[in-house]
């Protein structure tokens, strides 16, 4: 059983050059799955489709929400159109299985003078503030991912030509940052990272307090730290600035190929839900504001 989920991995890793979130989101599924296969007496490789939807009827039963049994019916799917490649099967068992589609939920975002608030909290006055301040700015001007943002190095940052490089996987592409993100990032460069990184050959472009690269972890700590100073009464994750910025170039003008494009976005269908998100908001506004709506 876990064989073929281990080599599933090393063909995600060395093959595929999925993300590390792809893989660990793929995997998490999948030791579920070979976790509940064992309650049941069942080798992975010798599951039927009454198997699968006897698996995603335990998920129902337990409470798991309608995307998240979507989801892991897809880490099934992938795994044995993995399985049948390697010749391990001779058809997949997932083929024809169909579960609750998800609601799909437009993601929240925030208003201009929201994020303005936001990135108002960060003081340049100590080390950390510098930092946050910085990591915050080049968040909401490129919309990256947090693991992009916490996985960029030093050497991906052009100050002079104002843009930054953003690498996952095998992919790599160059994203303009406006001057308020350059001046944040420059004085952090500067003045506070060479008295934070632990070592002089620390790559990582940004480090916590131990001079080592910051976390997912820690970065999510510092949103909510800022978020209850701006008294912003929404949930904000790292990924609200990615959703704020892309629906605030799309209000502004923008083509939804360029914001494609920075958001590193493989179907364009990714993208146009912010098309979507930007109709339902005009739509509010009109209601609201309309006389005689």
């Amino acid at each position: 059983m876990v064989n073929i989920i281990a080599r599933y991995e090393d063909y995600l890793i060395h093959i595929k050059h999925a993300s590390s979130n792809t893989i660990s989101s793929y995997l998490r599924d999948l030791r579920q799955y070979a976790s509940y296969l064992e309650t049941v007496d069942v080798d992975i490789l010798d599951a039927n489709a009454q198997t699968v939807n006897g698996y995603m009827q335990y998920l129902h039963d337990v409470g798991k929400s309608a995307s998240t049994i979507a989801r892991s019916l897809a880490s099934l799917k992938s795994l044995y159109n993995f399985a049948l490649d390697v010749e391990e099967l001779e058809q997949n068992p997932v083929h024809n299985i169909k579960v609750e589609k998800a609601e799909k939920k437009l993601p929240q975002i925030l208003t201009g003078k929201e994020v303005e608030l936001l990135l108002e909290q960060p003081k340049s006055a100590d080390m950390k503030g510098c930092r946050d301040k910085a990591m915050l700015e080049v968040l909401y001007a490129t919309g990256i991912r947090v693991s992009e943002l916490i996985g960029l190095n030093i050497d991906d940052v052009s100050i002079p030509g104002s843009f930054i490089r953003c690498e996952n996987g095998e992919k790599s592409r160059i994203i303009p940052i406006y001057p308020a993100a350059v001046s944040a990032l420059r004085e952090y460069i500067e003045t506070v990272r060479p008295r934070m990184i632990a070592i002089p050959t620390e790559h990582s472009l940004f480090v916590n307090v131990s001079g080592e690269r910051m976390s997912r972890q820690g970065f999510w700590k510092i949103i909510k730290y800022y978020q209850e100073k701006a008294k912003i009464d929404k949930d904000i994750t790292p990924h609200t600035l990615r959703h704020s910025f892309a629906a605030h170039l799309l209000e502004n003008g923008a083509d939804l190929r360029s914001i494609q494009e920075m958001l590193g976005h493989s179907d364009i269908s990714s993208t146009q839900v912010y098309a979507q998100l930007v109709k339902q908001n005009l739509k509010s506004v009109y209601n609201k504001y309309h006389p005689k709506a």
